[in-house]
């Protein structure tokens, strides 16, 4: 029972995992799409902002000074935060994960 239990913690550990970084992929293409100062009635453009502009609205709202003279640092934010994430929780759950396939094993 518990190969069953830990495949499935790294399921999801490898899926949260590559959900996080195809975020930083879709925020890193809206970056640069601002950048270059895209035609925001394209439609793929319209896609990334209609993704990634909640959130970064957000942090501009609870952390105003990530806006500084006209530069926007909320997506460094953001970035800062996925790496946290994948760090901790997908390096957590990878390593209980291993944890509990192989008793006795110490990760960490």
């Amino acid at each position: 029972m518990e190969i069953v239990f830990s495949r499935l913690l790294l399921s999801v550990a490898f899926v949260l995992g590559k959900l996080l970084s195809f975020y930083g992929l879709i925020l890193f293409v809206r970056v640069i799409a601002g950048w270059l100062n895209a035609d925001p009635r394209n439609w793929i453009v319209n896609f990334l902002s209609s993704v990634t502009d909640p959130l970064l609205y957000e942090i501009r709202r609870r952390m105003p000074f990530v806006v500084i003279g006209g530069l926007d640092l909320s997506p460094l934010v953001v970035f800062l935060g996925i790496g946290v994430l994948q760090i901790l929780v997908v390096g957590s759950l990878e390593a209980f994960a291993y944890r509990i396939s192989v008793p006795g094993l110490r990760v960490g």
